[in-house]
């Protein structure tokens, strides 16, 4: 309990400088309930910043308290420097999914840029992969790639998208994935998609959830590369009341930082997977 209140602590302080937040949860408009951030430890921030912002095309900032973070659109990356336990695979978090309009633009700049492509290792094994792209039909084409500290990104290709990279989707791995999207639907109000294919998969305003069966025993996020991940929440404090009401348990209770109009909070799912709540994080200027 120790850590996750300092690491409380270091996110409210981060946030004292923020100039770019609130310009990137775009969905934020759209629902109660949107995905606000990814929270990542990083044993080395400048080879974060290299591979989110000059690789993966997201904006890199900076704090007045000199944090880094990296803001695509509907989801901003805050950085801490701490060397994390292991990168994202084998924890229920096991990676994220960001949509471009070119992914064979995207897949060259990895490369170019010295970071590795893992398309063959973590596509379905039913897809031909070719060059590090693995095309799913005549519309879609994805590719993964491994960003420092071991940080699993999925790409996928949306032609029709004006922005050149945006938030897709978190990929949640479990023992049991039906009773995970029961879980996010059940308490972040999700809407779940029809079943089909690998997965299955719920929606919130600016991204999708998809959870997988997986195959080896997963562990929980505290302390790996993706250390926790956040929701932006409207009545923040109504939330967490009924959030008890439900017998789930704050792993750090509500909080209010008046001076930033922030209001936080922390929950732990049923499978280890650390969650910030946070409300005033899309308006902070």
């Amino acid at each position: 309990m120790q850590r996750v209140v300092v690491s409380v602590v270091l996110f409210v302080f981060t946030l004292a400088g923020a100039s770019t937040a609130s310009a990137q949860l775009l969905a934020a408009k759209d629902g109660p309930i949107v995905y606000g951030h990814h929270h990542v430890a990083a044993s080395d921030i400048a080879a974060h910043t290299r591979f989110w912002a000059d690789t993966l095309g997201g904006r890199a900032g900076k704090f007045v308290s000199g944090t880094d973070i990296v803001t695509f659109p509907n989801v901003i990356v805050f950085f801490r420097s701490q060397a994390p336990t292991g990168g994202t695979v084998g924890t229920t978090a096991d990676h994220i999914g960001l949509s471009v309009p070119d992914l064979r633009r995207v897949v060259d700049r990895v490369k170019a840029n010295g970071f590795e492509m893992i398309t063959r290792a973590a596509a379905p094994a039913t897809l031909d992969v070719v060059d590090d792209i693995a095309r799913v039909n005549a519309d879609t084409a994805i590719a993964f790639a491994l960003g420092p500290d071991g940080v699993k990104v999925e790409l996928l290709e949306n032609r029709q998208q004006t922005l050149p990279v945006m938030l897709h989707h978190v990929h949640f791995f479990g023992p049991d994935n039906a009773a995970m999207r029961a879980w996010y639907t059940k308490v972040f109000g999700a809407t779940e998609r029809p079943a089909g294919g690998a997965f299955v998969s719920s929606t919130l305003p600016g991204v999708t959830l998809n959870f997988s069966q997986a195959a080896q025993p997963v562990i929980g996020t505290q302390g790996r590369a993706v250390d926790h991940i956040g929701f932006e929440i409207d009545g923040l404090e109504a939330f967490t009341t009924r959030l008890t009401d439900m017998g789930i348990a704050l792993s750090v209770p509500y909080r209010k930082v008046d001076d930033w109009g922030l209001a936080i909070a922390f929950v732990t799912d049923p499978w280890g997977t650390s969650i910030e709540l946070t409300e005033g994080l899309d308006t902070l200027n």
